[in-house]
C-alpha cells in the first residue's frame, strides 16, 4: 500500500511554489482606486479548485501537474474609472503566518510553474509585490495581530490567524477592518465556501476571511489489519461511505462484530475503539446536524447544548464509549489513546487529518473515512476550525482596500487550471497510507464542511463545562440545564 501512495506522491509537487517578492514597508499610496474598481476575480492559495484530479482541459495529463497545448489566457485587466489598469503604488505587501520559510522554491511541476507566471503577471499588472512568510509564531499570533493593530505601523500586512477566544476579543474591540466594507472582495464567490467569512460576519460586516482550499479536519480511522482479522474487508468501509451507507447504525453494528475476546480467556482483547473521548464526542455531535454554539441572523451566539440534536448525539456518544471504547489504566495519559491505536490496541479511532503523519511508524495499515453519519443527517460533514485572515483596523480605507485587492488576486485560481486540486493533495498523499483516504474523504471533505463558533465565547470550556461531567447519573440533558446560566453569562458578554 505504501509503495502506491509514494508512486502517487513522485508525481505529485510537494511544495506550492511561492512568488518572488522583497518584503518591507511600502505605505506608498498610489493611485486611489475608483468605486468602481471591484475586482471579480477568485482567489486561491495552496490548492487550486477541487472537483478534479486533471489540469487543464487541453493538458497531457493533470495527475502530474504537467500538461500541453496552448498557455491559458490571462484575465482581463480590472481598470479604474478612467480605464488605466489599478494601480497599488508598488505596494509591498506580506501575507504573515508561522510557517512559510522565507525562502524561494523552483516550480516543480507544470502547474506550478503556471502558477509563478500568473502571480508575477499579476504583480507587474497592477504595480505590487506580495509573497506569504512566517512572522509570527503560533504561540504569539493573536498578541502580535493585538499590539500590531493597537499601535499601526507603515507595513502593508494580512495577518494569518489562528481561531480562538482572542479573535472575537479583538473584533468586539474593533481592531479587526470590516472586509464587507471593501468592494473588491465578493463574498459570494465559491472560494469562500468554508464560510470563514460568515463566522466572522455581524450583519453586513466580515471581519475574516480564508481564500484557500478548506481544509479536512475530523474523521474515522481504522487499522486494516484488525479489520480483516475480524473477516471485515477494509475496502468494504469506503464503500459504505460512498453508498451513503456509513451511518452510526452500521458503526456500531461494525463495533459489535470487530470487538472480541480472541483467545477465549474471558477479557476482551480486540477493542473496536480506542479513542479520546474529548475527540469522540464533537465529532458525533456534528454529525448529527448538532451543535454547542449557534448564531443567529443578527450575528448573535446562542446556546444549542440542550437542541435535540446535540442531546442525541452526546447520548449515543456515552454508550458507545461505555460499549466499545477501550479503558485505559488509570496511570496511562490521557491521549494514551493514539498510542494505543498505533500499537494495533483498537480498531476504530476518531481524529484529526493530521495525526497521519504522527503514525509513520505504525506497523498496521490504516485507513481514513469520515465520521460516520447521525440520524438526523443526509450526508457526512467536517468542521472547518481553520486559520483565517485578518487586515487590521488601524488601516486607512484606500489602504485596507488595496492590500485586501491584492490578497484577492494573490489566491485567485491559476488560468487554465481552475480544477486542478492535486497541490492541495500531494502533502496527504504523503502522509496517509492509502489513496482512497485522500481521493474519496479528504475530498469530500473539502467540499462538504460546517463551521463552529464555541471557541468564540470567552470562559467556555466544552471539557469542564460538559465532556468531563457526562455520564449515566449525569445525563447530557442534566448537564445541559446545570450549565445554562453559567453559559448565559458567557454569551451575554461574547454578543456584546
Amino acid at each position: 500500500m505504501k509503495r502506491r501512495i509514494a508512486q502517487k506522491v513522485l508525481a505529485l509537487s510537494l511544495a506550492a511554489a511561492m512568488m518572488t517578492g522583497v518584503a518591507g514597508c511600502g505605505n506608498d499610496g498610489g493611485t486611489a482606486p475608483g468605486a468602481d474598481g471591484s475586482s471579480s476575480a477568485a482567489p486561491e492559495e495552496s490548492g487550486q479548485g477541487q472537483s478534479s484530479d486533471e489540469g487543464p482541459e487541453d493538458s497531457a495529463g493533470g495527475e502530474d501537474g504537467e500538461k500541453g497545448g496552448e498557455e491559458p489566457a490571462m484575465p482581463e485587466v480590472i481598470t479604474d474609472s478612467d480605464g488605466n489598469p489599478i494601480d497599488l503604488g508598488g505596494m509591498e505587501i506580506i501575507v504573515r503566518d508561522w510557517w512559510t520559510p522565507d525562502e524561494e522554491t523552483e516550480p516543480a511541476n507544470s502547474f506550478e510553474e503556471a502558477k509563478e507566471e500568473y502571480l508575477d503577471w499579476v504583480q507587474a499588472t497592477y504595480n505590487f509585490t506580495i509573497k506569504q512568510v512566517a512572522v509570527s509564531t503560533w504561540d504569539s499570533a493573536p498578541e502580535d495581530f493585538v499590539n500590531y493593530a493597537t499601535t499601526g505601523g507603515n507595513e502593508n500586512y494580512v495577518f494569518v490567524l489562528r481561531q480562538g477566544q482572542e479573535l472575537i476579543a479583538a473584533m468586539n474591540a474593533g481592531l479587526m477592518y470590516d472586509l464587507g466594507s471593501l468592494d473588491c472582495l465578493d463574498f459570494t464567490e465559491d472560494k469562500w465556501k468554508d464560510g470563514v467569512n460568515e463566522m466572522f460576519s455581524k450583519g453586513s460586516a466580515v471581519y475574516a476571511m480564508r481564500g484557500i482550499t478548506p481544509e479536512g479536519r475530523g474523521g474515522m480511522y481504522f487499522n486494516k489489519r484488525l479489520l480483516e482479522e475480524a473477516g471485515i474487508k477494509p475496502d468494504s468501509i469506503y464503500d459504505l461511505q460512498e453508498n451513503m451507507e456509513w451511518t452510526w447504525d452500521k458503526f456500531e453494528e461494525i463495533c459489535s462484530q470487530v470487538q472480541a475476546d480472541t483467545d477465549n480467556d474471558g477479557v476482551i482483547d480486540r477493542y473496536a475503539m480506542v479513542c479520546v473521548t474529548q475527540d469522540f464526542y464533537p465529532m458525533a455531535v456534528w454529525s448529527n446536524g448538532g451543535e454547542f454554539i449557534g448564531k443567529d441572523e443578527n450575528g448573535q451566539y446562542y446556546n444549542r447544548l440542550d437542541s435535540s440534536e446535540t442531546i442525541e448525539a452526546l447520548n449515543w456518544s456515552l454508550d458507545m464509549i461505555d460499549r466499545f471504547n477501550k479503558v485505559f489504566d488509570s496511570e496511562a495519559d490521557w491521549d494514551y489513546g493514539y498510542t494505543a491505536f498505533a500499537n494495533g490496541e483498537g480498531v476504530f479511532i476518531p481524529q484529526e487529518t493530521f495525526k497521519a503523519g504522527d503514525w509513520e511508524e505504525m506497523t498496521d495499515d490504516f485507513g481514513f473515512v469520515c465520521f460516520p453519519m447521525g440520524p438526523k443527517m443526509k450526508d457526512y460533514t467536517n468542521c472547518y476550525i481553520d486559520n483565517v485572515m485578518a487586515i487590521p483596523a488601524c488601516y486607512d480605507a484606500e489602504k485596507a482596500w488595496k492590500i485586501a485587492f491584492a490578497y484577492n488576486l494573490f489566491t485567485d485560481p491559476v488560468p487554465g487550471w481552475e480544477d486542478y486540486n492535486e497541490s492541495w493533495k500531494s502533502d496527504y498523499y504523503e502522509k496517509f497510507r492509502d489513496t482512497e483516504s485522500v481521493d474519496l474523504t479528504m475530498a469530500r471533505m473539502v467540499e462538504n464542511g460546517m463551521v463552529t463558533y464555541h471557541t468564540f465565547i470567552p470562559g467556555l470550556d466544552l471539557g469542564a463545562d460538559v465532556y468531563w461531567n457526562i455520564n449515566k447519573d449525569n445525563t447530557p440533558a442534566q448537564q445541559a440545564e446545570t450549565i445554562r446560566n453559567t453559559w448565559a453569562a458567557y454569551l451575554e458578554e461574547a454578543n456584546k
